[in-house]
């Protein structure tokens, strides 16, 4: 079998042809330089091959941030297996439907989270080995430092349609599905994000987000396509106050992050922090507040926030805003060689303007879903992938989010958005974080309901928020109920849960 051009393992050996040896990576206080990170991947990825390991073979990666995540990632695709990332905050039970759903043959993790993965793994028919960094004496456990004893050998070819990535969904609706991600798609994410985001000169990135999700892996893949040699400042997990000291510690020039963390950044005294490296902030994996944007902005003088869209049966990115070109609440414009319209409920082309369900069409669309009885169910036989999503696209072709088709609620026959309501919610200086969600209703179909984390120190009654929100929204969307909650829950990559908000109805 030949290389696929799109072979990711190619493409990390390409990229360190371009870039050369020299200091990639800062993690937990220690520096590591490119060509050390490389002679570990090329090791790791024999030592694979010599356990076991087939091509083919997925295998589950659910660790905490830290060097070997990437180092696992590429010496899987060098090795021809799948990458099947699994969110370090993942249950027990959760792990397991992923483990067996995927016929996993090896599961690597970090000690942390290795009682979770022993519960999980107990009895999975498929599963041969439990790998783990930092670890010693366990019998039922390899650790990752023995591989790479091995000696390096050469890529393993897979075709460009062979799957690189098993990426499963949140499953916020339900149980989480396998998403199947190529060689091919994930090499163009990859090349349309590095394209899109990259200007000379700006090199030293902030890593917050968790590297298993869709949007931390297409970070990873658009820093194989990278043109320079650049810095990766990377934490194991998201921490508002250890962020902001290796900004300023580090002089960060971008980040990649979700709306909230960029709330919960809000919530420091960033005026103690000298942040004046940052630039760029791209925000992604769900809706941003334009209040937000506005408040960060003027407290962060000279950084600019832009915001782009994707879904993980995208490969992560459908659209991103034009540096210096931005439509604040706009998620920006379709990345080159992808394709957009938004339709109605029979799939017609709607106008400019109107809403609609936003499809798309291009070489990162998912190869279909694992297993499935369905695999190709959200796609059309001219390739156009259904997100799910409502929004519209304006005159100059800026794709405007309003929600998804799913949480809209139908209140006597008006659709309501849960995110304009949630907005202006968030306008109230009481207001730390809000959720809304639809409760079945006898007369109106549906009611709107709104959960309130307020700000510390704050007290405020429901029925003020609720006149808030009358004021400003029209009769039939504002909420009827507010209640007022510790905190808003969100799922691992911190979005709103509504499936648990739905729970406390």
């Amino acid at each position: 079998m030949p290389l696929g051009r799109h072979h990711l393992a190619r493409l990390a050996e390409d990229a360190y042809e371009r870039t050369g040896d020299h200091d990639a990576l800062f993690f937990e206080g220690a520096w590591h330089s490119s060509g050390r990170l490389r002679d570990r991947y090329l090791r790791v990825a024999a030592g694979l091959a010599e356990l076991g390991v087939a091509p083919g073979d997925r295998v589950v990666v659910m660790m905490t941030n830290c060097p070997e995540v990437g180092i696992l990632y590429t010496a899987l695709w060098r090795a021809g297996a799948v990458i099947t990332p699994a969110l370090f905050l993942l249950s027990a039970d959760d792990l397991r439907h992923i483990l067996e759903s995927s016929e996993a043959t090896a599961i690597v993790t970090t000690p942390e989270i290795l009682d979770t993965v022993k519960t999980a793994t107990a009895g999975v028919a498929s599963l041969k080995w439990i790998l783990a960094t930092e670890i010693e004496g366990d019998p039922d456990v390899v650790p990752l430092a023995s591989l790479e004893q091995a000696e390096p050998s050469d890529i393993v070819p897979r075709e460009d349609s062979d799957l690189a990535a098993l990426m499963y969904t949140g499953g916020t609706t339900g149980r989480a599905k396998g998403v199947m991600i190529s060689h091919e798609n994930l090499w163009h994410a990859g090349r349309a994000g590095h394209d899109v985001t990259h200007l000379p000169g700006m090199v030293r990135t902030a890593v917050p987000l968790p590297l298993a999700h869709s949007y931390g892996l297409l970070v990873t893949a658009a820093g194989l396509h990278a043109t320079e040699p650049g810095i990766a400042i990377l934490q194991r997990w998201f921490d508002a106050p250890n962020l902001l000291e290796l900004i300023q510690d580090h002089k960060v020039q971008q980040a990649a992050v979700v709306p909230t963390m960029l709330q919960l950044l809000l919530a420091q005294p960033l005026e103690d922090y000298d942040l004046s490296s940052l630039q760029k902030i791209t925000s992604g994996a769900s809706p941003l507040s334009p209040d937000i944007v506005a408040e960060f902005e003027r407290r962060v003088p000279g950084v600019e926030i832009r915001e782009g869209y994707g879904l993980t049966e995208t490969t992560a990115l459908i659209s991103t805003t034009p540096w210096g070109a931005r439509k604040l609440g706009s998620v920006g414009v379709p990345v080159p060689g992808c394709e957009v319209r938004v339709v109605d409920d029979e799939g017609n082309e709607v106008p400019r303007n109107e809403p609609g369900e936003i499809t798309t069409r291009s070489s990162m669309i998912m190869q279909g879903y694992w297993r499935s009885d369905e695999p190709e169910s959200d796609v059309d036989s001219d390739g156009w992938f259904r997100t799910g999503d409502i929004g519209r696209v304006d005159e100059d072709g800026y794709i405007w989010i309003m929600d998804r088709k799913k949480d809209l609620i139908i209140r006597g026959g008006f659709n309501v958005y849960p995110r304009d309501i949630e907005e202006v919610l968030l306008q109230h200086p009481a207001v730390a974080q809000a959720g809304v969600v639809g409760r079945p209703d006898h007369e109106r179909g549906e009611e709107v309901v709104a959960f309130v984390q307020l700000a510390p120190d704050q007290q405020l009654e429901p029925e003020e928020l609720i006149g808030f929100a009358r004021e400003k929204l029209g009769k039939y969307k504002y909420p009827r109920e507010v209640h007022l909650v510790d905190s808003i829950p969100l799922t691992p990559v911190f979005k709103i849960d509504r499936k648990q908000l739905r729970t406390l109805l």
